[in-house]
């Protein structure tokens, strides 16, 4: 699928992964629209990008619905969706003097990651169905999961289940919307340079990028940029997800 001229919707597009994304996409020509929870530096990354900003909680019907509507109303009919909202908390399923897991943060964590990936899946692609065919498609739809789907360490159990729960879902998702010709692909991340790792000190950076097999350093958000161009440009791509993380394997801690 051509990106040029096309509406392109990116969640959690404020920063990191989806901030370098919506970059790519808009000098691509891309008609993109930035969901994100954060205002200031959602509105920030439209203004810097050439795109617009709509406020999202992911998990939640109305908001969906509103950011959607609010995007389509400028751009038109959505053709490309990448999910990269997301939270990631660190907590052991039983931690300091056993005390158990906090079950809100965990079903916080599958309402935010899985939930609200399928609620933006869901709803993007009934839009889409709709739409006319361009090159023998209709959309195409990209989400995050992480190499935790595969490898959590310690303290991810929330994380990695929500994430699996990505994975887990993006073949049949893809055999769903098969007859509306809308492809589905997933990317599994190791570990990249985000704002969050950008606040460590040099010495932690660096180590952390160590322990990838080649290259060894950490992956730049543009890489995973250019890997959700290439999904998109290539017709092909539907049902799988993608590991992009050098080669790693996540030891426990």
């Amino acid at each position: 699928m051509n990106i040029e001229g096309l509406p392109a919707i990116v969640t959690g597009g404020a920063s990191g992964l989806g901030k370098a994304t919506a970059k790519m996409l808009a000098e691509s020509g891309a008609k993109v629209a930035i969901l994100d929870l954060n205002e200031e530096t959602g509105q920030a990354a439209a203004v810097e990008l050439g795109g617009i900003y709509a406020s999202v909680n992911v998990a939640d019907d109305a908001s969906v619905n509103a950011a959607l509507d609010a995007a389509e109303q400028v751009h038109g009919v959505a053709r490309i969706l990448v999910n990269c909202a997301g939270i990631a908390p660190a907590i052991k399923t039983v931690g300091k003097e056993n005390a158990p897991h906090p079950l809100d943060i965990y079903r916080k964590t599958i309402e935010v990651n899985l939930i609200g990936t399928f609620n933006m899946i869901s709803k993007f692609a009934s839009r889409a169905a709709a739409a006319e065919e361009i090159e023998g498609e209709r959309g195409v739809i990209i989400n995050t999961a992480s190499v935790a789907a595969y490898d959590g360490q310690i303290g991810q159990a929330a994380y990695s289940s929500s994430k699996g729960g990505v994975v887990g879902m993006t073949l049949p998702v893809a055999r769903d919307l098969a007859q509306h010709k809308i492809r589905v692909m997933t990317i599994a991340p190791g570990i990249f340079l985000t704002p969050m790792l950008e606040a460590f000190p040099q010495s932690v950076q660096d180590a952390l990028g160590a322990q990838i097999p080649h290259p060894s350093r950490l992956g730049k958000p543009a890489e995973y940029a250019q890997l959700v161009e290439s999904i998109i440009r290539n017709p092909m791509l539907n049902g799988e997800t993608i590991r992009l993380d050098g080669a790693i394997r996540m030891a426990p801690r």
